[in-house]
């Protein structure tokens, strides 16, 4: 998998409320230690559904289910997927809890990231699409890394713009949210559409 490719499934799991979570805590009392137990929570999570995928298209591999079959479970979840990305596009709005993350401690903000990208509707099917992918492509688990790793660093981008460009950063935030929260379901959408296709293709 290319880098660019990569990259924009990376920014189809934190678009939506997992970016937005990420820059309320960036300017939480407790930032530091919540940005980074976010992230870590986050990272768990993608690890573990990657890995649960990938385990199970090579488990299923082996026991002599053909690759075209995998392909079709895997674009089936991408529809998935893109249906649930289309359908929340406009309804979606910020949950109750998010106005609480100013206040959040530690604890919540690792539970919070680990929920979110483990559990969110198009972070899973997205997750384990992709783990089930690079073993039905007999690619090593460490294929996944680079997804696993670039998703971790988008959620750590508020935090590390606050460390490296302070009061600018803390202004700029704003208008990042608000374009994401209005515009990052249509980049989502075609993404996934291009997995789709490249998936399809192994059918």
């Amino acid at each position: 998998m290319s880098f660019a490719q990569t990259l924009s499934l990376a920014f189809v799991m934190v678009a939506g409320p997992q970016i937005l979570s990420s820059i309320f805590l960036a300017t939480s009392k407790e930032w530091k230690a919540n940005s980074f137990l976010f992230c870590f929570g986050a990272l768990l999570a993608v690890a573990l559904i990657f890995t649960a995928g990938f385990l199970l298209s090579d488990g299923a591999s082996n026991q002599g289910a053909p690759d075209s079959t995998i392909s079709i479970i895997i674009v089936v979840l991408l529809v998935l997927a893109a249906i649930h990305t289309f359908l929340t596009r406009k309804t979606a709005k910020p949950p109750k809890w998010m106005g609480k993350l100013e206040d959040a401690n530690p604890k919540f903000s690792f539970k919070l990231g680990f929920l979110l990208l483990g559990f969110f509707p198009t972070d899973l099917l997205t997750s384990f699409s992709l783990g089930a992918l690079a073993a039905s492509q007999d690619e090593p688990w460490t294929s996944g890394l680079g997804f696993i790793l670039l998703t971790v660093l988008l959620l750590a981008l508020p935090v590390l713009g606050l460390l490296a460009f302070g009061e600018r950063a803390e202004r700029a935030l704003p208008k990042v949210r608000d374009w994401m929260n209005a515009n990052s379901w249509i980049i989502s959408e075609i993404v996934i559409a291009l997995f789709i296709v490249i998936t399809a293709g192994n059918i």
